[in-house]
């Protein structure tokens, strides 16, 4: 069995890559988990994952980190505005352990969009081009849990806000993509793949406000507002000004598409329909 370091593997997407890789047989001791934390990877190292601390910024680790590693599960970075060289350094780390197999989390249709968020992705994508690794690229659409983490707020005040106008948004569930990334990370001829990564049932905003509405009980309406208003708006909610402006300009390009997925790469890699947003609403409100 290939040794599989995972990125990111504290954060959200990480720990659930994890928990698939482990779920199809992967033993844990073939499962590197790359933390900048020990201390928070003890429930990991407490099943059998190794840990490794590293960080995107310190090329000296992510070559510790990587030693013997055969395949690399690259969750991209949080830290937006800085991912292009800390993206470039784990390339670089991959490319003197010899990995096999890059599997790369991107952003839907990363080579064509617009959106300010997929610029760092492109970057990332021409350097893997440019590196020779052998790589998969794991193109996501939004996750689920960027809505309906916001349930509380929006059923409190009635309203879901966006800039979308009727575009519409091929939402996952986080555990989805998790499971479709550790199926590409442990399977066969996938150097030279792109999946497009989506939910099978793409809904504009409203749908989601009426699909709340039914769940809950609660009236619950789409108000939809310019990208100023959105970010004034998200900003007032305690988002920082420059996360907010990218969170508005997003809205801006599913209002154009952007954020729509019809491949069905995302349920063929799981062998099974994507969570649904009812089945997602559900859990949310409980």
């Amino acid at each position: 069995m290939s040794t599989i370091l995972v990125t990111g593997a504290t954060g959200q997407l990480g720990r659930l890559a994890i928990d698939s890789l482990l779920t199809r047989g992967v033993e844990p001791g073939d499962v590197v988990a790359l933390v900048r934390d020990s201390a928070k990877a003890s429930d990991l190292a407490a099943r059998g994952v190794v840990v490794r601390v590293g960080d995107y910024g310190d090329p000296a680790s992510l070559d510790a980190a990587l030693a013997g590693v055969d395949r690399l599960l690259f969750i991209s970075g949080s830290e937006v505005g800085q991912r292009g060289v800390q993206h470039q350094n784990v390339i670089d780390a991959a490319v003197r352990a010899d990995v096999e197999l890059v599997a790369y989390t991107s952003i839907v249709r990363a080579d064509t969009s617009s959106l300010a968020l997929a610029a760092e992705h492109i970057a990332t994508e021409k350097a893997l081009a440019e590196s020779g690794l052998p790589h998969a690229l794991l193109r996501n659409s939004w996750y689920l849990e960027n809505y309906t983490a916001q349930v509380p707020v929006q059923l409190e005040h009635g309203v879901v806000l966006g800039a979308a106008a009727e575009g519409r948004v091929s939402a996952a569930a986080r555990a989805d993509f998790a499971q479709a990334a550790a199926a590409v990370i442990t399977g066969d001829e996938q150097s030279g793949r792109v999946y497009e990564l989506g939910g099978d049932e793409a809904f504009t905003l409203g749908e989601y406000a009426s699909a709340l509405s039914q769940q809950s009980g609660t009236e619950v309406t789409y108000r939809d507002l310019s990208v100023p208003d959105y970010a004034a708006a998200l900003v007032d909610a305690g988002l920082p000004q420059g996360y907010a402006q990218a969170l508005a300009m997003s809205d801006d390009g599913l209002k154009h598409g952007q954020l729509f997925v019809d491949s069905g790469d995302l349920s063929r890699l799981l062998g099974r329909p994507t969570t649904s947003l009812t089945q997602a609403l559900a859990a949310a409100v409980g």
